[in-house]
Parts: C-alpha cells; structure tokens; sequence
C-alpha cells in the first residue's frame, strides 16, 4: 500500500474512535479514482463531524498527530488546513458539518469509513462544480482569442507577468478546453483545474506546450504560435483576427 493511502486509513483509525465524526471522505487520487496514485500524490481528505464540533478538529491537530508526528501546518482556507508529516506525506484537509458539505463543490471523493446510519450519498457533492460562463467551442475559441489580445497589449505596456497569465495561462486553458470538446473528456480530468494530468491526455503533436508556455521572457512568441495554432483548426472571426495578426506584426517591429 502506498504511504498516502496508509496514512489515511491511520486517520480513519483515530477518527472512528471519536463520537463527534462522521466520516472521513477521501479526494484526489486518494479519491475514486486511486489508479492515479504514484510516488509524488499527496493526501486529501475531507473530515466530517457534528455540529459544533468543528474547532476540535481545527484548532487541535492531536488526532492528526497520532498516527506520525506533524512538522509543519498552516490555515489555507476556511474550514481547511495543509500539513507536513516528518515522514514526507503532504496532507490537505477541510473540516466539515453534512450541511456545509452539501453545500461544497467536489468531485471524484470515496467514503473511507462513516459510521454506521450515516446517508451512504455523503461522497455526491449538493453544489455543481465551477463551469465556465458557456462551455462551448465559440465561447472557448474567442476567450483565447480576446486573451492573446490583452495579453499582448499587457506585453507592450511592460507588464509582463500580467501578460504572461493571460496568453500563457487562460489562453492555453480555453485551447485544452477546445481539445476536450472536439475529442471527448480526456481520463482522470480535474474538473477544478484543466491543466492536471494534460500531457498524458495529449502528446506534444497535439498540444505543444513547449511553444505555448515558453516563460516570462516568452509571451510574444507564445501569442503568435497559439494565435497561429488556432487558426489552422478553428473559423477565427475576422474582426479579432485581424486585430491580432496586425498586434503581432506591430510586436514584431518593436
């Protein structure tokens, strides 16, 4: 058994023994989908209990300790801690009522122990995990298009790392989304963040990354492979298209 997955049962060891939880859920490739697990996975994990009684869970990290001693911890969100065993195990966990679950988007978790009378559902999240505005090919195809735009005027106004989230970043990710609309959901999709497992789902002849995220320095060359790219495959409408191609050649003669 891998360390993460060891781990989490000692935890659910510990917890079982407590009145006040409910459940421990496992996520991430601690989750339903544990073919994902290799030697880099940390631990996430969702801890259940009864109302109220979610400061002893958060504020006191002695059942957390009980199965190896904690060397770092800190508060990454509301209701949610990370930590670091002696032994390496990189943990991230939240502290949740049933209601305040019903009310978290999530996906992909497995029910690693809940006691007994507990609704079996608790692992199907109530809150619909975070979409974009439309999830089609026209809206994807023209958030690329809009963000190599301000990107590059970003480049040209000197705010580089502002430019290189919006061609780098959201440019790419409206390119994965274009792939996984025009070739299936691609195994093991984050819902939450497109770019996890992506150069196992596309080999680099069809999403060539090196020329799209080549770096800080590289936000003009990255806008005019993606724009190029784009073009090849998709109905660029004139409009942006024109704007883009003469932005890149006024980039150029800079």
């Amino acid at each position: 058994m891998r360390p993460v997955l060891r781990r989490l049962d000692e935890i659910a060891a510990v917890l079982r023994e407590r009145d006040d939880v409910i459940a421990l859920l496992g996520l991430g490739s601690c989750g339903a989908q544990p073919a994902r697990l290799d030697d880099h996975s940390d631990l996430d994990f969702y801890v259940i209990v009864a109302d109220g009684a979610g400061w002893r869970y958060l504020d006191r990290t002695d059942w957390l300790e009980e199965p190896a001693p904690v060397t770092y911890l800190f508060t990454h969100q509301r209701g949610g801690r990370r930590a670091l065993y002696a032994d390496g195990v990189l943990v991230e966990y939240r502290v949740l009522t049933v209601a305040e679950l019903s009310r978290t988007p999530f996906s992909g978790a497995r029910t690693v122990w809940r006691r007994p009378g507990t609704p079996a559902d608790l692992v199907t999240s109530g809150a619909p995990v975070p979409r974009p505005p439309f999830d089609t090919e026209d809206y994807h195809l023209n958030d690329a298009l809009v963000s190599l735009y301000i990107g590059l005027h970003r480049e040209l106004r000197g705010e580089r790392l502002a430019a290189a989230r919006l061609i780098q970043h959201r440019a790419v990710d409206a390119v994965i989304a274009l792939l996984r609309l025009g070739g299936g959901e691609p195994p093991y999709r984050d819902a939450f963040e497109p770019a996890r497992r992506i150069e196992r789902a596309y080999p680099s002849d069809v999403l060539p990354l090196a020329a799209m995220v080549p770096g800080y320095a590289g936000n003009v060359a990255a806008a005019r492979f993606t724009f190029a790219w784009l073009a090849r495959r998709y109905p660029v409408p004139p409009g942006i298209g024109e704007a883009l191609r003469e932005l890149i050649r006024s980039v150029d003669v800079r």
